[in-house]
């Protein structure tokens, strides 16, 4: 069955689209929407908005604030670039566990924004860094923190006349930086759990993906650790259960079909646990003069 697609070359085209049609569907590399081609039959009837002929949208952009990644900018994109290696070495981690190297050079971070899976690989790690969702209509341009930008299961806070056309990520210090997927297998598998870590001079960040609605930055486990040696504080940590009284304030995990909720949180807290206490799987990144 044909698809009805319009195949835009610039944003302005993109943004009138959207701006004329609230119905239409952007897509950019494609890679959820085909892979459940065959059984989504309502969504053969639906209008695209192809963006992948749009240059502008695929740029990479660094500043001495800020590196900014284009709506079109994937994640093989990032894999190959050694100043966000250098940099940002827990976005090439997550990179690399995003399915397989095909999807991991059409799918893009924008994407996995936009598909508000709860389970996304992307995300926790763009949140830890304190990204900003930067989003244009036809009339404006506005940015919304990461954090902030899920409202619940697949809500946005994102009017339907606006699209998503990059991702911006502060440029700071970042002393710890480490992404970790529990999952039948390391690649090409859905997170049973993720987790996000990064120490900044802003303090932790802490983001949980598969154990809540939507990806969850976790605020009382942040807390905890700030109090805890690791953090500079005097408490101590002594065992993975010291740390479930935080996660249960800050996820809900549920039982399904990948796995039961109370595994999800045993699991959190033992890769948290042991990755504060042992540094493993930690990137240490040298400060930017």
């Amino acid at each position: 069955m044909a698809m009805k697609v319009h195949m835009p070359h610039t944003l302005p085209e993109a943004l009138a689209l959207i701006a004329d049609d609230r119905d239409i569907v952007p897509i950019a590399g494609g890679t959820d929407l085909l892979v459940h081609w065959p059984v989504l039959i309502e969504a053969h009837d639906r209008t695209y908005l192809d963006l992948w002929g749009i240059p502008e949208l695929r740029q990479i952009h660094w500043t001495d604030e800020a590196l900014e990644l284009g709506a079109l900018a994937t994640y093989w994109d990032v894999v190959r670039d050694p100043a966000i290696g250098a940099e940002l070495p827990l976005l090439v981690q997550a990179a690399r566990q995003v399915g397989a190297i095909q999807i991991q050079s059409r799918g893009t971070w924008a994407g996995n924004i936009a598909n508000g899976s709860p389970a996304a690989d992307g995300v926790p790690v763009l949140m830890a860094c304190d990204a900003t969702v930067v989003l244009a209509s036809r009339a404006d341009r506005r940015e919304v923190p990461l954090a902030d930008f899920y409202r619940g299961y697949k809500e946005m806070e994102m009017r339907d006349d606006e699209l998503i056309v990059a991702v911006r990520i502060p440029r700071r210090p970042r002393s710890t930086q480490g992404f970790f997927k529990v999952g039948s297998r390391r690649a090409q598998a859905i997170a049973k759990v993720g987790l996000a870590l990064v120490r900044s001079e802003s303090g932790w960040r802490v983001v949980a993906a598969s154990v809540a609605p939507t990806v969850r930055r976790c605020p009382s486990i942040e807390a905890l650790l700030e109090e805890t040696a690791v953090g500079n504080g005097s408490a101590d940590l002594d065992s993975p259960e010291d740390l479930l009284p935080a996660i249960r304030r800050d996820i809900a995990p549920i039982d399904d079909l990948r796995s039961r909720a109370a595994y999800r949180e045993r699991v959190l807290a033992r890769v948290l646990f042991f990755a504060i206490q042992d540094g493993a799987g930690l990137s240490r990144t040298p400060s930017r003069p």
